[in-house]
């Protein structure tokens, strides 16, 4: 049985900690049972996001007219906006492989790890073992228990970003985030979309009034049924049909389409590790519990990324790794993450970004706050660029003016947060780090600037 001094699962930002701790003279393992890169790399972030930058430029000629521009006899070639995406991807996933399997330190080892002891695990029947552990295995889509689902087949997001052929009609169950994209690359590139979703607004994690706002336009383009629950699924030759329930009417309709998508959220891949022969404890959802070190119950053992449930995005999971890396090195002057002002985005059209709270969630907590609101449209460029529907919002604290929460619903939202992430991370956490710099006009981060200034009490 081999020993080294580290063993890491899953090659996402756990390759960031292996390759560094390997750098540092340490002996290390690294398992990965699929592509090098982990999810963002192969099945997420990476190709969701190359392949959206062709719907928004769909998006752009579509709408060229508005700006006095006429643009004819285009043609889409589907298949080559995906494989083009395929090609990166996969060349960058082999290159890492490649790279890994040029050096001694660390170790690859391809396959599916399990553990069989404390802190021992085995990959394609050879067992190795470590004093640590880093656990960053991951996540994968979650498929509901619908009647013939199973029977009938489907497609996840896992397969929707290698999809070949545009569908004519695609269904879509779920209405987060994964939903919303998938629904606006299809949908911008032709394809009609029907959007399942039990919730009675899509992206209901968001603040109310992005989801509220987001809803509606989603609505305007798409077949949005909201507070619909799908009970059965059935498949006769090419078409899909999805019999679905209005959750307070119990009214029944069948939706048919082509094509069949479940977007219902994650699931922590713990459940393929057997966890419980090394006695590492899980929480209902089945997230493996960790502490502000990144720790797991068994000493030694420690975990990040989605496979945590904290924040799952891949900036959360690099910026967990940077900790989890000085604390395995550094067992006697271990540093708390520091979560501050994490952001995420949804790279629909429009855009949205935030951070911090939602306004339900501090109305829930009876906490004084005050409103910072404007709309893109009052702003010199919002206005040559026509965006009519976007909007900035803030949640300041009543009394110390410090910034709870943002939310931006717009054009290049996923940019123009960042001048508030710095404010809440690196500045005093106050709208004064943003309403004392001179913002250049009429550039859209005026709409930061004049939402910061616009502040009001809300509504009881």
């Amino acid at each position: 049985m081999r020993e080294f001094d580290l063993i890491v699962i899953g090659s996402g930002s756990g390759l960031d900690v292996a390759v560094a701790v390997a750098q540092a003279g340490k002996s290390v393992a690294i398992i990965e049972k699929g592509p090098l890169g982990g999810t963002c790399l192969n099945r997420g972030c990476i190709p969701s996001k190359m392949l959206i930058h062709s719907a928004d430029i769909m998006e752009a000629l579509r709408s060229a007219h508005k700006f006095g521009i006429n643009v004819k006899d285009f043609e889409i070639d589907f298949r080559r906006i995906v494989r083009r995406v395929k090609d990166e991807v996969d060349r960058e996933s082999q290159e890492i492989e490649r790279n890994l399997r040029r050096v001694t330190n660390p170790v690859l080892l391809k396959g599916v790890g399990r553990f069989v002891d404390l802190k021992t695990l085995e990959v394609n029947g050879e067992r190795i073992r470590a004093e640590k552990i880093l656990i960053a295995g991951g996540s994968r889509p979650e498929v509901p228990n619908i009647p013939g689902l199973k029977e009938s087949g489907y497609i996840t997001s896992d397969e929707a970003l290698r999809l070949e052929t545009l569908p004519q009609t695609l269904t879509i169950l779920g209405g987060g985030y994964i939903a919303a994209e998938l629904a606006h690359f299809f949908g911008s590139l032709g394809a009609n979309i029907n959007i399942v979703q039990r919730r009675k607004i899509l992206l209901p994690n968001e603040d109310e009034s992005i989801s509220s706002k987001f809803t509606h336009i989603f609505s305007k383009k798409f077949n949005v049924l909201t507070g619909h629950a799908p009970i059965g699924v059935s498949r006769n030759g090419g078409i899909y049909e999805v019999k679905v329930e209005n959750i307070e009417t119990k009214e029944q309709r069948v939706i048919s389409s082509d094509q069949l998508l479940i977007a219902a959220g994650r699931v922590p891949n713990s459940d393929l590790l057997d966890l419980e022969r090394t006695g590492v404890k899980t929480d209902s959802r089945g997230f493996i519990i960790v502490d502000e070190y990144l720790r797991t119950n068994v000493d030694g053992i420690f975990a990040l990324g989605d496979i945590i449930g904290r924040y799952q995005f891949k900036h959360a999971a690099n910026l967990e790794a940077e900790y989890a890396y000085h604390n395995i090195m550094n067992p006697d002057a271990m540093v708390p993450v520091d979560y501050t002002a994490i952001p995420h985005a949804v790279f629909t059209n429009p855009q949205i970004a935030g951070v911090g709270k939602t306004e339900q969630e501090l109305r829930s907590k009876g906490a004084e706050y005050l409103i910072g609101f404007y709309r893109y449209a009052d702003t010199g460029m919002g206005n040559a660029i026509g965006d009519d529907e976007g909007f900035v919002k803030f949640l300041v604290d009543r009394k110390s003016g410090k910034i709870l929460g943002c939310h931006i619903l717009g054009h290049d939202a996923s940019v123009l947060i960042h001048e508030v992430l710095v404010a809440m991370k690196c500045g005093d956490g106050t709208l004064d780090n943003i309403r004392k710099v001179v913002h250049i006009h009429p550039a859209l981060s005026e709409v930061i600037d004049r939402a910061a200034a616009n502040l009001f009490k809300p509504l009881q």
